[in-house]
């Protein structure tokens, strides 16, 4: 089933040997010399992703979902390929992964870093691909070119380095550079991980402060005030030191949470600190949350915020992830994958997906087929065209004015 009725299809565009005018003047500072990845790669996946729970889950949320969408191959008549090398490829892209786990990896890329590489390994120059490898981003260094395209990429490991030559008038290379839109960049794109990183370094800073809390007693600190009756007004250097040593040892810490307080003559406890809730604590995480969310595009609800219903249901909320995230990521990776791979094959497939395997998509296709199905003006070939099927030999004429 051809699905170019429910997601665009994308057409590769003839091969362009003009030059943009507005190319040699963004090149010309960097011509042949590697662009530098942003530094702060890096601290999008530390800060980002290994430490906020919620941006892991967002990543990691659309990568295993747009992951799991099949793709569909077309000949040049239309006529979808249930076997061909380019699937077979898709499917196995390495001895080290299979195809899920290399989508998955392509996808987080893109959205923790704005940008994701692969390589493609041939064995002669006009020969199809053997292998394809996701490499790491921040490892990859974009080489411009004199015409305002890249000239070549470089990809350093451990002071080793590779470079990969890209043709200088249509871009063409063993590795296709898929970027998100960065309106200050011309090289590289500009991550979901990026726009988000205030309100994670918010929600990170909000589960240290939570941690500290723990830390220090599992309750906000207070005062140990020294109002002697008579005597020195003063603590001596001695009887300081033995009570920190004992403040530490037998009250802090989540192990000696709520243990009670003994003091001795003179000393007062008072308390100094907020609470959680005068500080509004758990609402700001939250909310700080929700934001990380609406960076990635994911229904809050979904990934466990509290007090984030902003659908009626969870099938709702589902719905929406995948018709305003999912499906334009899957799109952007396949438009890249059909333009760059497909031509390296002689007959010249052309790469598609199959949003009917989307469960959650499902009530809205059952919905558009039932008004297709209903529309009584239209032919049985109208019928079928509009669902993405081909045309029946008797079909040209309306249901209910066929004989019989």
């Amino acid at each position: 089933m051809r699905v170019s009725n429910l997601v665009p299809t994308f057409f590769r565009p003839r091969t362009q040997t003009k030059t943009s005018a507005a190319g040699p003047m963004i090149a010309w500072t960097h011509t042949g010399q590697p662009k530098w990845t942003p530094r702060r790669m890096a601290s999008f996946a530390e800060e980002g992703f290994r430490k906020n729970v919620i941006a892991y889950r967002c990543v990691m949320h659309i990568a295993t979902a747009a992951a799991a969408v099949p793709f569909i191959l077309y000949d040049a008549d239309g006529n979808e390929l249930a076997d061909h090398p380019l699937l077979t490829l898709l499917a196995h892209p390495n001895p080290l992964q299979d195809g899920i786990t290399f989508l998955e990896n392509l996808h987080a890329n893109l959205q923790i870093f704005g940008n994701a590489y692969i390589e493609a390994v041939r064995p002669a120059s006009e020969s199809a691909p053997t292998e394809l490898y996701a490499l790491r981003p921040d490892r990859m260094k974009v080489i411009p070119g004199p015409t305002g395209l890249p000239e070549g990429y470089q990809y350093s490991v451990n002071g080793q380095t590779t470079t990969w030559p890209a043709d200088p008038l249509t871009g063409r290379s063993n590795v296709l550079h898929i970027k998100q839109y960065h309106p200050l960049d011309d090289w590289y794109g500009l991550a979901p991980m990026e726009a988000a990183l205030q309100s994670i370094d918010q929600h990170n800073a909000s589960g240290a402060w939570n941690q500290a809390l723990l830390n220090q007693g599992a309750r906000p600190s207070g005062a140990l005030v020294y109002a002697p009756k008579d005597g020195p007004a003063t603590l001596s250097d001695d009887q300081l030191q033995r009570l920190r040593e004992e403040m530490g040892q037998l009250y802090q810490g989540e192990r000696n949470a709520g243990r009670p307080l003994i003091l001795e003559g003179g000393l007062e406890w008072r308390e100094m600190s907020l609470s959680p809730k005068d500080m509004d604590w758990l609402s700001g995480r939250n909310n700080a949350a929700r934001d990380i969310a609406l960076a990635f595009g994911v229904p809050a609800q979904l990934i466990g915020v509290p007090d984030a219903q902003t659908y009626a249901n969870v099938e709702q909320a589902r719905m929406a992830f995948y018709e305003e995230t999912v499906l334009p990521q899957i799109g952007k990776v396949v438009a890249a994958l059909d333009r760059w791979l497909c031509p390296m094959y002689a007959d010249e497939p052309a790469l598609d997906f199959d949003p009917d395997s989307i469960s959650a998509l499902t009530e809205k296709r059952q919905t558009q087929w039932n008004k297709i199905q209903s529309a009584d003006f239209l032919t049985t070939n109208e019928k079928r065209e509009a669902a993405g099927y081909g045309p029946l030999p008797d079909g040209d004429e309306i249901e209910k004015n066929k004989p019989g």
